[in-house]
């Protein structure tokens, strides 16, 4: 199939939900994926972080394809011999007693939000129905109607309402305005300890660790989403580990699976965990054998590979890399990362323009917000590879004049 008739064949029987960049993608392998005339492209988005073990990692598709030919779902009707394998790996793996399994990342942020409202009546004593959860402006936790009614995008607000009440927006970075809004129903904090979405916004050093005593001293959750910073991403196997700021709850996903298939979990431990009871929640895929088989591949490669190691270790060279490159230029606001999450901010709201322009030099790239590029490939990524992909993005990304191009974000 042709890259245009793939391209109409999505127009015409798609809904018109994404703006994606005009590439058809038709095969990966580690770092790179191929379109359908065959050319190679570094993949500097890692599908938000999903493919961190690199495409098609062949461990892990030996997991899957092994397990497929076995038992691929029993539901949670009945016990499956892979699934308890799984919950003791996340759990050594996170550092919690307890370990919840479901599907998507909405799914599980969903699973974090009843958790900690269920916390708030059983255990804290807040009057039924008045619990309150802070989250933060820029927030991205998903898309469902819950989670997009505390949203401060437009873009995934409109014409979705009335929003889910309970939840109030504090603003990103700042402990003390997060301090001050915690009532005495607030029941939890959720919080993404770097903002993807937001544009790899990363806070102020101690902000995770003055929330974690804010949240103690009030006797509230707190919860951080590290579906997309989680499972080395940063340099650490966790973002805050960066401060040794151990939420309450941990929510993952996208890397827990390698990106072959759909898998996230709420970690906690006992005391938040048991407020679900028999009937309380539930997924039918949630758990199945083909999941399990695939998360335990996945982690024995991040785990084996080092891949948290190489992440700080790359990371910090494409880093100074690319603020040595584009210091002083006059478009671009900052050049920031942790890891191998690194983002490129412009003043203007060009960056659309600047990853079609990457995606011209064979570097896939994501805009965000309009004025941020984000850089986040696989972490399983050579250095020489990783250098010679800088070698074509830096004068793109340094280039002088460029016209504006804010149309719409392709977000997850």
């Amino acid at each position: 199939m042709t890259a245009d008739h793939a391209i109409a064949l999505a127009r015409t029987y798609g809904a018109d939900n994404y703006a994606p960049l005009p590439v058809v993608l038709a095969r990966g392998e580690g770092a790179f994926v191929f379109d359908t005339a065959g050319r190679r492209y570094f993949d500097f988005l890692s599908a938000y972080s999903a493919v961190s073990q690199g495409h098609c990692h062949p461990r892990i598709v030996k997991a899957l394809v092994e397990q497929a030919s076995t038992l691929s779902l029993t539901s949670r009707a009945f016990h499956n011999d892979r699934m308890g394998a799984m919950l003791e790996r996340i759990a050594r793996v996170s550092g919690y007693e307890k370990v919840l399994p479901m599907n998507t990342g909405a799914e599980a942020v969903e699973t974090a939000l009843k958790a900690m409202r269920r916390w708030g009546y059983e255990q804290k004593g807040v009057p039924d129905g008045t619990a309150e959860i802070l989250v933060a402006e820029g927030n991205f936790h998903g898309r469902t109607t819950t989670i997009v009614g505390f949203s401060d995008e437009p873009d995934y607000t409109r014409h979705f309402g009335p929003p889910t009440p309970g939840f109030r927006l504090v603003p990103f970075g700042d402990a003390a305005a997060l301090a001050a809004a915690i009532g005495p129903h607030t029941v939890g904090v959720l919080l993404e300890p770097i903002q993807g979405e937001g544009g790899v916004r990363i806070p102020p050093d101690g902000y995770l660790t003055e929330v974690r005593a804010a949240c103690t001293r009030a006797n509230v959750l707190l919860c951080f989403d590290e579906i997309q910073t989680g499972l080395g991403r940063t340099g650490r196997m966790f973002a805050f580990e960066h401060e040794g700021a151990r939420p309450d709850l941990l929510v993952l996903g996208k890397a827990l699976s390698g990106g072959l298939y759909p898998v996230s979990c709420l970690c906690a431990d006992d005391r938040v965990m048991r407020v679900f009871t028999p009937g309380s929640h539930g997924s039918t895929y949630g758990g199945n054998p083909l999941a399990a088989a695939v998360t335990l591949a996945a982690l024995d490669v991040l785990e084996d590979e080092k891949l948290a190691e190489r992440s700080a270790e790359l990371g910090g060279r494409a880093l100074e890399r690319l603020r040595g490159a584009l210091r002083g230029h006059p478009a671009v606001r900052e050049v920031r990362g942790r890891g191998l999450m690194i983002a490129v901010e412009y003043h203007e709201k060009i960056a659309r323009a600047v990853a079609h322009e990457l995606c011209d030099v064979s570097v896939l790239a994501k805009d965000t917000r309009g004025d941020v590029i984000r850089l986040m490939p696989p972490l399983v990524i050579r250095e020489d590879d990783l250098n010679a992909a800088l070698d074509l993005a830096i004068p793109v990304l340094a280039r002088e004049s460029r016209a504006s191009a804010s149309g719409p974000d392709d977000l997850q």
